[in-house]
């Protein structure tokens, strides 16, 4: 089998999208002839007959139907490498990482970003999703371009916008503690009951902890989402955003606790980045973007 040239697996693309020698030379702006010869030469190339010329409408056969298969993965990849060298050339990113602390309401920060790359199809979002410590591990290792979470405000590596608060509530099912309910109760009463806490998916940070119970039995499970339902369910108590609870609040399915020893806490949610990188357009654009629209939330 002798080798075949892209050249030559464009016409045969063409020839099968278009039916015909004639109409696939118009749609490659080429001549009959060069078309005509360059499938001729494929077929001969390959030792393989691919198109059925017996009929009014030029066909496949079945070994044709086959190596069509293959072919349209071969110039899809080529439009993709197409795309990303012209991307390049202008400078424009062929793509971005985002990620989504646990901090940013999933509703809104998706809003956001997906409002924004609606408009840059060229641009794919590479979406993560990282807890507690790990967004801020992701930016400083250059595994994210942008995080929506909470920083450490006094870094000066750091430049961010404010997105807004979101505030967290200590709370319980309403059956879950053996004691009274008062907001004088104590991290001693307490540590005899199972906390539900998030985990933490810094891999060589510090981990960072709110209001854990030193002692406590703990369940640890990866997102608020699944907290939340085991907090309602009973299991355990824990810290919930407001956001995510307030029908639950209002309707007593749970109960705050927050008090003198457990007051609760106010988390400024940002979009940030490293000052020190450098920054394509598409990723100034978002920033700009997320400017005009922020706060999100609070």
């Amino acid at each position: 089998m002798q080798p075949f040239t892209l050249q030559e697996i464009q016409c045969f693309d063409a020839v099968v999208r278009e039916g015909g020698f004639q109409a696939a030379a118009y749609a490659l702006n080429r001549s009959h002839t060069a078309v005509f010869a360059a499938i001729a030469k494929l077929e001969a190339n390959l030792g393989v007959a691919l198109l059925d010329r017996s009929g009014y409408r030029v066909d496949l056969t079945e070994v044709g139907r086959s190596f069509y298969r293959k072919a349209q993965a071969l110039l899809g990849e080529m439009e993709a490498l197409r795309v990303h060298a012209r991307q390049l050339a202008m400078g424009e990113e062929t793509h971005l990482r985002v990620i989504l602390g646990d901090t940013c309401p999933l509703h809104n920060g998706l809003q956001l970003l997906g409002g924004f790359f609606a408009h840059c199809p060229n641009t794919r979002l590479d979406l993560h999703f990282e807890t507690i410590g790990g967004p801020s591990e992701r930016l400083f290792e250059d595994e994210a371009d942008l995080i929506l979470h909470w920083i450490d405000k006094s870094d000066p590596r750091l430049e961010w916008i404010d997105l807004g608060t979101i505030s967290f509530i200590p709370v319980v099912a309403p059956d879950f503690l053996p004691f009274a309910p008062s907001h004088l109760i104590s991290p001693e009463q307490m540590r005899g009951l199972t906390q539900c806490i998030i985990r933490d998916t810094a891999r060589d940070t510090p981990k960072t902890n709110f209001y854990v119970v030193e002692g406590a039995p703990q369940c640890t499970v990866a997102d608020h989402a699944m907290k939340k339902e085991i907090v309602l369910r009973g299991m355990a108590w824990g810290h919930l955003p407001r956001f995510m609870i307030e029908e639950e609040l209002r309707d007593g399915r749970l109960r705050s606790i927050a008090g003198r020893h457990f007051p609760g806490m106010d988390i400024a949610l940002v979009a940030a980045r490293r000052r020190d990188r450098p920054r394509g357009p598409v990723a100034n654009r978002l920033w700009d973007y997320i400017k005009a629209h922020a706060p999100i939330c609070g």
